[in-house]
């Protein structure tokens, strides 16, 4: 059985920094995409960033230069790290899994097989 779970949410000023983590179970990470997405309330879901088997890493334009993906295959674990806060982050944040790309992420989230339960970004202005 598949399991995301996120973790590292909260409440920060503009300006501040938020580290997530997505911690897996039943799936290795290291073989396929994961991607990390975000939805605003009464919004849409939005791709934030996607990172490849190979550890190259895609960014929603929004995002680009602030929030950076990482992965640490040891611990199957995926990460955001979020710099530069801004209010119009605020959004729940969810990983994903997509068991169907390695090399090369798409970031449209049908895409995507399996999904964290999400965790809340709140940044305050």
């Amino acid at each position: 059985q598949v399991q995301l779970v996120e973790s590292g949410g909260g409440s920060v000023q503009a300006g501040g920094s938020l580290r997530l983590s997505c911690a897996a179970s039943g799936y290795t990470i290291s073989s396929h995409c994961m991607g990390w997405f975000r939805q605003a309330p009464g919004k849409g879901r939005e791709g934030v960033g996607a990172i490849t088997l190979g550890g190259s890493t895609s960014y929603a334009d929004s995002v680009k230069g602030r929030f950076t993906i990482s992965k640490d295959n040891a611990k199957n674990t995926l990460y955001l790290q979020m710099n530069s806060l801004k209010p119009e982050d605020t959004a729940m944040y969810y990983c994903a899994a997509d068991w169907s790309h390695s090399w090369y992420c798409v970031m449209s989230e049908y895409e995507y097989n399996y999904w964290g339960q999400g965790t809340q970004v709140t940044v305050s202005s």
